[in-house]
């Protein structure tokens, strides 16, 4: 028979940890808890009563608690450790004071035998008493043998208790043997026992619990504990998109965020028992200064994810976009210097990711050192056959330096290290990292004007193949900055936007990655005319040296690419160039939109668009390196951004503006096109009767045959033959080369045609990118719109048949689009942070026959139609669309004419219509919010 045991060996309160943000009475009071429920117990004529009078209590006590915290949180929003240690002491009352009463109120035992004995215990988060406001409450109970009745019943009422508290809790029921063997077999448990702490009921149980872990599973299997740990982080960058500077991060699971500093400490504890993190310095893993690093590092991440749980009620630990917002302001973030307050908060956010990395680097290097053998094959260490230079020496296939104090004695060793990494393709050994990091004060005013200094770091970017690999330890380092210090105010820069993927340092090294991969013929398939300028040959110092300057001005008030030629200026002589080549970058920088912009806001069809891009780029060559590195911007801002749309339009310009330049800019007219245009339909259509023909060439105006190409024209003329009044006819067709779906549509002209096409497309979701419009002699319209789904693709051709039924209704009136667009014309909650104040100009210039309007605004579903129909209401001709979108902006241009067929010269005109598409777009933003 089980002996009875004294109740005098259990605990029932945990003891209050230190440093909280409040004293522990003021969080919760469990001795006055526990007197309470028990005051009006008497009360409660069963179990169910009873359970329910104690969940009441200490409901209550939660509420009271929890909002004590928040209270204090608020008034001090970076003080997230204290936050976190008051939150697990709240859980730890709650769960400790609902055991008391579930074993000795609802279940009692008058005389408890050995079997019967139980802990609990908390394990994982809350084990480490590091809790979020709605962080999961994960419980192990421990019991000596066979789980008894008694157990089982106390267990369901305690967790009955928790879950009416609305917390979310985790938990199982094991004997210290169950979790040995459980332990050994997954490594998750293993971790999660690795941080129990005990909270209540018979302590022998978890000292017992914790002797035989340490004994008999931790002790000798740190190498594989380590693999099983570097393998799961590993993974988990992957699923978080594998690098540092994903713009809505994951604060725990991201690359640089708490999961990462938690590795190291599981990691540290297991191999060296320590209690906490900083025990990580006495076991030799860490410095001081490495430690504050973690610490500073800790707080902050601790104290966004904390802000996350309270904004959203919820464990949310995805700074999503409207969210980064939220957090910035409660952690008293402001607006300042030309940048948004939450760009100053991400900026920081990235800046502790990247020295989490370089902790992490230096932790497991001194690892490495312990337990070679498992971490460098996990590392991915590969053996070199170059020979390394004399200054250097291999430690565990890293690069390492032989004297440190002789290294640094030549300061300009801390450019060549890079360079000899490259060289023999080593990775370089952390020691290196953190020697570079103490001595970046070596680097001054007479190094950076140094011409070996200089000419090291053009090697850098121009000798070996893969200047990537060097600019990113460079500026991880912090020494790319001090190198060049224009360069500091863009480190971990973030734009606080949808359209760019990356920070601006991270965003500038992949431009410099891509213009690689395109030299090293990686890309020819994808990008065959800037492939076949740079194997033409390019000056590939100025190419690369503008890239690497293009963006250097962001973050500033004034135009960054005006900004950024500046500092072109005054930085290139420095790198040794001449004056032509910096007049050449200087101007590179100041244009690098001028090619994007031209081809994605402007109708290229159009002569004079190419006459005036290319009397801007002047020259052959220029026109050459600023085609390289619009491809290498774009293609640099994220994955997805380029497509074959961009792509064809940068060539169409490309082609048209060199041929130009050759022929003489005047070569452009309206007449060489038209001819070359009809000469190309009389190819594509030789089985037409004469008459058919003839007529064909003659009922359009000059525009039609210059601004769409020879595959449209022949849709048109089989679209218009025979065409009645009352008809519409449209034809819709995949255009890979645009990677979107064209939609042509010919029918008796009339007012306002453009807007009802472009709400009949908005009702179907399609996303218009491009359009024309024509009206040929005979009172038709042509008018042929490029639209692509809603994740930026031509439409299936599946889908095209209810895509056209639903346009005809449209068209023939059953269906009102600005009715029918209401519910869906909404912006995404995520998105709706994104500020961009809408501009609207008058081009008078920019075409021979047309104004140009150009409205950039924010974006949404409606934006076109809401536009169109303005334009229509006030008597104005559209021609053609160009729509060029960023993320959440959008450059809408219209090439329009009043109703006699003139430009809008009158100012007061302008201003009239410019007040009513403001207004129109005013409107339209307060349905998408609402």
């Amino acid at each position: 028979m089980p002996r009875a045991v004294p109740a005098m060996s259990d605990r029932s309160l945990p003891p209050e940890p230190p440093g909280m943000i409040l004293p522990g009475a003021q969080i919760i009071d469990p001795a006055a808890l526990r007197a309470a429920i028990l005051a009006d117990l008497p009360g409660a004529d069963d179990p169910r009563a009873a359970r329910a009078i104690a969940v009441q209590h200490l409901a209550e006590a939660k509420a009271r608690g929890n909002a004590a915290l928040a209270a204090a949180f608020a008034a001090r929003p970076h003080d997230a450790r204290a936050l976190i240690r008051a939150q697990s002491h709240l859980t730890d009352g709650l769960v400790a004071t609902a055991f008391d009463i579930a074993r000795h109120q609802l279940h009692p035992l008058s005389n408890p035998t050995e079997a019967e004995r139980m802990a609990v215990l908390a394990v994982g988060g809350f084990g480490r008493a590091e809790m979020a406001p709605h962080s999961d409450v994960d419980l192990l109970f421990l019991t000596p043998w066979k789980i008894t009745p008694w157990a089982e019943s106390v267990i369901e009422s305690l967790l009955y208790m928790l879950w009416d508290l609305k917390l979310k809790v985790g938990h199982s029921s094991r004997t210290v043997k169950d979790c040995l063997r459980l332990g050994r077999e997954d490594i998750t448990i293993r971790t999660a026992l690795l941080e129990h702490r005990f909270i209540a009921g018979y302590e022998a149980l978890a000292v017992e619990l914790g002797d035989r872990l340490w004994g008999e599973l931790f002790r000798n299997s740190g190498p594989e504990f380590i693999e099983a740990k570097l393998r799961e982080r590993a993974e988990r960058h992957k699923r978080q998109g594998g690098q540092r500077y994903v713009l809505e991060p994951n604060v725990k699971e991201a690359k640089g965020g708490l999961r990462d500093l938690q590795t190291l400490y599981w990691i540290g504890k297991y191999l060296n028992r320590v209690t906490d993190s900083e025990g990580l310095v006495a076991a030799g893993l860490l410095t001081r200064e490495e430690y504050d690093l973690f610490t500073r590092a800790e707080d902050f991440l601790w104290a966004a994810r904390c802000h996350l749980h309270y904004i959203t009620g919820r464990a949310m630990d995805q700074l999503t976009f409207d969210l980064q917002v939220e957090v910035a302001a409660r952690m008293g973030y402001a607006d300042r210097g030309g940048r948004r307050a939450v760009e100053h908060f991400m900026q920081d956010y990235f800046r502790h990711a990247t020295r989490v990395g370089e902790l992490t680097r230096v932790f497991l290097t001194q690892l490495e050192a312990r337990h070679a053998k498992p971490e460098a094959s996990l590392l991915g260490i590969f053996r070199r056959s170059k020979r390394i230079k004399a200054g250097y020496k291999l430690v565990q296939g890293r690069l390492d330096l032989a004297e440190p104090q002789r290294f640094f004695a030549d300061k300009l060793n801390i450019l060549r290290v890079f360079e000899e990494a490259l060289r023999t393709g080593y990775l370089m050994h952390p020691n290196v990292m953190l020697q570079i990091t103490a001595h970046l004060d070596l680097i001054d005013d007479d190094m950076r004007a140094d011409p070996e200094a200089v000419q090291i770091f053009l090697d850098l970017l121009l000798k070996h193949g893969n200047p990537e690999r060097a600019l990113r330890r460079m500026n991880e380092l912090g020494v790319l900055a001090a190198f060049i210090p224009e360069f500091e105010p863009v480190v971990a820069m973030m734009q606080f936007n949808v359209y760019h993927h990356y920070t601006v340092d991270e965003h500038i090294i992949q431009c410099i990655s891509i213009l690689a991969q395109i030299e090293r013929g990686e890309l020819v398939e994808e990008l065959p005319v800037v492939s076949g300028i740079l194997k033409a040959g390019v000056d590939r110092k100025i190419l690369y040296l503008a890239l690497f300057l293009h963006d250097i001005g962001k973050g500033r008030p004034e135009d960054h690419s005006i900004l950024g030629a500046q500092i072109a200026r005054r930085v290139c002589p420095r790198l040794g160039l001449s004056p032509e080549e910096t007049e050449t970058v200087e101007w590179l920088v100041r244009n690098h939109l001028l090619m994007s912009d031209t081809a994605q806001k402007r109708d290229i069809g159009d002569p004079r668009t190419v006459r005036d891009f290319g009397k801007a780029v002047k020259s052959r060559r220029r026109l050459d390196l600023l085609t390289v590195l619009t491809v290498c911007d774009i293609r640099g801002v994220g994955p997805g951004t380029w497509n074959n749309w961009k792509a064809m339009l940068l060539r169409q310009l490309y082609g048209q503006t060199a041929e130009a330049l050759e022929a003489g800019i005047e070569s452009l007219n309206r007449e060489n096109r038209e001819d070359e245009a009809k000469r190309a339909l009389r190819e594509r259509l030789k089985d037409w009767p004469a008459a058919d023909l003839r007529h064909e060439a003659t009922r359009h105006y000059a525009p039609y045959w210059q601004g769409l190409p020879t595959d449209t024209h022949v849709v048109f003329a089989r679209l218009l033959k025979d065409l009645p009044d009352t008809d519409i006819r449209i034809d819709l067709h995949p255009d890979a080369d645009r990677d979107a779906t064209r939609a042509c549509f010919a029918l008796a002209d009339h007012p306002g045609i453009f807007s009802r096409l472009a709400g009949a497309l908005a009702l179907v979701g399609a996303n218009v990118v491009d359009a024309r419009t024509y009206t040929s002699k005979d009172g038709y319209a042509t008018a042929v719109f490029w639209v692509q789904d809603s994740d930026g693709k031509p439409y299936e051709v599946a889908r095209l048949p209810r895509l056209r039924g639903m346009i005809e209704k449209t068209l023939k009136g059953e269906v009102v689009p600005r009715e029918a667009l209401k519910d869906r014309d909404k912006v995404k909650k995520r998105e709706r942070e994104f500020r961009f104040p809408t501009h609207i100009t008058f081009d008078n210039e920019g075409s021979d026959i047309y104004t140009i309007i150009e409205v950039d605004t924010r974006d949404r579903p409606g934006l076109l139609y809401d536009l169109t129909r303005t334009l229509a209401a006030n008597n104005i001709y559209i021609a053609s669309a160009v729509i060029a979108t960023f993320g959440a902006q959008v450059v809408d241009s219209f090439y329009v004419k009043d109703m006699f067929g003139l430009k809008l010269h009158a100012k007061s005109k302008q201003e009239a219509l410019e007040r009513k598409l403001r207004q129109a777009i005013a409107e339209g933003a307060e349905r998408a919010a609402g």
